[in-house]
């Protein structure tokens, strides 16, 4: 490592620069060890907010919860189809007022970086392209093209353009300081061969040229051009290095989940293991990393890339609804202002940090201002130090000697000392709380205490013709290409042929194949059935056919459009194949026959979900309300829930559709209660071992459940009298349907007495005892202490045991402490349960299990 002495640097104060109102501009230039903001060396933590996953009202908060958590800056893509759905038609309002976005983060003094891109993957239909860019002549996105660069260069000037006029760059006083181009081009650029680089270049010279004053950025592209920071994506990044010397390490994408495709087990990813991968970063070279997703949010409207669940949770630090996720947010907030505490000493260093390996599977990497060739020596003659002891092994944990002290480390973490002596922070213990949520259905006004179903009292139905209902009637001798025809501006495209059959009652079966994505087949109008598997491309369905002439109609649905890969401008959907299989004549090839095509539904043309469109039908009344049968809209008046906690409607007893609240999408719902479409290979569990190699897959939840709850911003809602409109594919009981509201049932803590105290960013405050804290959603207080053992307990939340060391003071002490009150604390030391220490010589912990239960009754 180099050892100049920087000791000028530190005299620099590592606030975070506030501004509000007009105030100067700042230089954002960067060098080997991290950005610097007006010469000052940064490390910054980052945390993935989408504005149009949220609504504006939900955007302070969100912010206000990522600064708390010691988040230094927000990140968000650019979603070039909502801002311009149609060509040259700019829409920059409501979820996509991205101005007012970035002003809020400006507003609380934190940074931003903007991924213009205009491609974002993001799990977002098509990638974030519009679908009209298909339609220009000769182009081919994301390549050499010129017609592509033509509306990519349209639309990233238009973007820079609109922050420049609100002076929202850096340069001009504003929270930018990052901006970014093209985005994991480098996954997918050896498809286009020798243009990749052309394209790549050409992109660069593009974004510098628009003089934004900030670096531009490229993440997942090793062959960044010279001025252009390339940077990491992955779940561990502290293996990356940058292509040159001169440009720092940086972490564009840290997964702290996963997304959830349809059909399949429901990813997380433990805190534990979240902490580890961030440490482990800044301990070898790390500048900046932000976690992807900090607020995954909703997939509303038909946003969803291709077969992605509504729900953006991604098992966030905030979940889905804006509310915190417990221990993931707590324990990666003391993670933070551990790394804040190592600032100085971080930035001391020019070149690389002092490692030594300490043992099998341990090493340390040390930063601060001193020389010398030997570790000691460095450390002796550092006037700012800070180290990182690493065991990177899975399995055991090990004692370790450094700087005269002597360490034990859990396997597979890392431990922070801010000041090369003493730890406060372990990424493998986890002193936050751990919060059990859960939907809970309202009761109904009426219901006099009784428990009821927050239900409508009333519920009309409206029959969706089966195949076609409109003059506007395409034949075809063969299949023709879905998209072509919708232009995604439906999910639905029904697709009617006739076959004769020579006997009666004549059991067959229609085979499909290229199916994209899913198809519902209904024989003479009568509903035949679905697949039985989810996600085939070929599909094996088994009807009945009467003597004579059967209409046979499919109506194959796309679930969001591919967000990924090359060539995207050449995706296609719907069927490409299709014949009628087990007759006693032999098998009939459907494909190339005559089949009339009809776009979409009849219910979305008139507008049902909305208030002047529900009136241009005749709806049957409750008395004679059709249930579980298919192609069926539903409608009904609802009531907001009292309060100010989350809402998600149950749709738990219909089937797979779509749903709006006063005219607004709340997006697909698809309940998956067969189990076959339930991926159940591995297995599930809520218990995962956060030692070893995180993979999308490793830990994962769900099997047999449905997908019940879909996110209703309160906004979306009126105090009463809201129209709620339901359209179901399959067949459903929407008496069944309700609202629920999220509380926090359930709330854990298991802290040992040996956990690092970290208070208020004093490395020197280490000899107080740490806390087991207990909190409520607001509204909510504990009512009861349903496990409480000091001494050795194991086990996890719901499954704690006592050990061979138990006070028998704990659970009288918790409910004293806590019982009645929305929040409590209780000091981790013998002296706050016994006369005596129980178990002299034994490291203690205090395990705790309680619950919460909401103050006033909800109505």
């Amino acid at each position: 490592m180099e050892k100049k002495n920087r000791k000028n640097t530190l005299l620099l104060p590592f606030m975070l620069l506030i501004w509000a109102g007009a105030v100067s501009s700042v230089v954002v230039t960067y060098d080997h060890r991290a950005l610097l903001l007006d010469g000052q060396r940064r490390f910054l933590q980052g945390a993935s907010i989408h504005y149009p996953r949220s609504t504006p009202q939900m955007w302070p908060g969100l912010i206000d919860l990522a600064k708390k958590g010691g988040i230094d800056l927000i990140q968000t893509y650019v979603f070039w189809d909502g801002h311009e759905p149609e060509k040259g038609k700019y829409d920059f309002t409501g979820r996509y007022d991205i101005v007012q976005f970035v002003k809020l983060v400006a507003d609380s003094g934190l940074y931003v970086n903007l991924r213009i891109g205009p491609y974002v993957c993001a799990e977002w239909s098509s990638g974030g392209f519009p679908l009209w860019l298909r339609d220009i002549p000769g182009i081919e996105f994301r390549t050499d093209n010129e017609p592509f660069k033509v509306e990519m260069e349209g639309f990233t000037r238009k973007i820079v353009s609109l922050m420049k006029e609100n002076n929202l760059f850096a340069s001009q006083g504003g929270p930018i300081i990052l901006a970014q181009v093209e985005n994991e081009y480098g996954n997918i650029d050896s498809a286009y061969g020798a243009s990749a680089m052309a394209y790549i270049t050409w992109a660069a010279k593009m974004a510098e040229g628009l003089d934004t004053g900030v670096p531009w950025i490229m993440c997942q592209q090793d062959d960044a051009p010279a001025n252009i920071i390339n940077t990491c994506n992955g779940f561990y990044c502290d293996w990356f290095s940058p292509n040159d010397y001169s440009k720092p390490k940086m972490w564009t994408e840290n997964w702290a989940g996963w997304f959830h495709n349809w059909g399949k087990k429901a990813p997380h990813r433990p805190a534990e293991d979240v902490a580890y991968a961030v440490a482990l970063f800044f301990a070898k070279g790390g500048s900046f990393q932000n976690y992807y997703m900090y607020h995954g949010g909703t997939n509303f409207e038909r946003t969803a890339g291709e077969r992605i669940a509504t729900s953006y949770d991604y098992d966030a630090p905030l979940d889905e609804y804006g509310q915190v996720r417990e221990p993931k947010y707590s324990h990666l907030k003391e993670l933070h202002a551990a790394i804040k505490a190592c600032e100085p000493a971080l930035a001391a260093v020019d070149g690389d940090a002092f490692t030594m390996s300490l043992g099998s599977t341990s090493e340390v990497h040390v930063y601060g201002n001193g020389n010398g060739n030997s570790l000691g020596q460095f450390v002796s003659s550092s006037e700012v130090c800070a180290a990182f002891l690493v065991n990177w092994g899975d399995n055991a944990s090990e004692t370790v000697q450094f700087n005269e002290g002597s360490y034990d480390l859990p396997a597979w973490s890392v431990s922070v000392l801010p000041d090369c002596k003493n730890v406060i922070f372990n990424t493998a213990k986890v002193a936050g709380q751990t919060a059990i949520k859960m939907m809970k259905t309202i009761k109904t006004a009426a219901s006099n205490g009784q428990e009821s179903l927050f239900v409508a009292s009333t519920w009309e139905a409206w029959r969706e013709p089966a195949s076609k209902w409109g003059d506007t009637i395409t034949h075809s001798g063969g299949f023709l290409e879905q998209l072509n025809m919708t232009r995604a501006a439906t999910d639905y495209l029904w697709l009617t042929t006739v076959v004769d059959a020579s006997d009666s009652s004549t059991s067959a079966s229609i085979h499909l194949d290229g199916v994209k994505d899913t198809v519902h087949i209904f024989v003479d109008g009568v509903y035949a059935g679905s697949p039985d598997e989810f996600d085939l491309e070929t599909v094996e369905q088994k009807i009945n056919l009467k003597k004579g002439q059967n209409s046979i109609s499919v109506l194959s649905m796309t679930l969001g459009l591919q967000n990924y890969g090359a060539y995207l401008e050449k995706e296609v959907a719907g069927i490409s194949e299709a014949k009628l299989v087990g007759l006693s004549t032999g098998d009939v090839e459907l494909t190339n026959q005559e089949w009339e095509y009809q776009i979409g539904l009849k219910g979305e043309e008139l507008k049902l979900y909305t208030e002047a469109g529900m009136t241009k039908v005749t709806w049957e009344s409750a008395a004679s309300l059709p249930v579980n049968q298919p192609l069926h809209w539903y409608k009904t008046t609802i009531d907001a829930p009292s309060g100010n906690g989350p809402v998600a409607l149950d749709l738990g007893t219909m089937g797979k559709g779509q749903a709006w609240i006063n005219g607004v999408s709340i997006g697909r719902y698809w309940t998956l209660k067969q189990t076959p479409f339930l991926d159940t290979v591995g297995g599930c569990s809520d218990v995962c071992d956060y030692r070893g190699t995180y993979k999308y897959n490793k830990c994962t939840t769900g099997c047999g459940d449905i997908a019940r709850w879909y996110h209703v911003p309160r906004e979306w809602l009126k105090a009463t009298g809201n129209l709620l409109v339901i359209f179901e594919e399959t067949g459903g009981d929407p008496t069944g349907v309700s609202l629920g509201t999220q509380i926090m049932n359930k709330i854990c803590a298991y802290v040992s007495e040996s956990h690092p105290v970290f208070v208020s960013g004093n490395v020197n405050t280490i000899n107080s005892h740490p806390l087991v804290q207990l909190d409520c959603s607001p509204g909510h207080i504990i009512s009861e202490i349903r496990f409480a053992s000091f001494g050795t307990p194991s086990g996890t939340c719901g499954r704690f045991q006592e050990g061979i060391c138990h006070s028998s003071q704990s659970t009288e002490l918790l409910v004293k402490e806590c019982v009645g009150k929305q929040q409590c604390s209780v000091n981790v030391t013998w002296k706050s349960f016994e006369a005596e220490d129980p178990c002299p010589g034994l490291t203690k912990s205090l395990a705790v299990e309680a619950a919460c239960e909401v103050t006033t009754p909800m109505i």
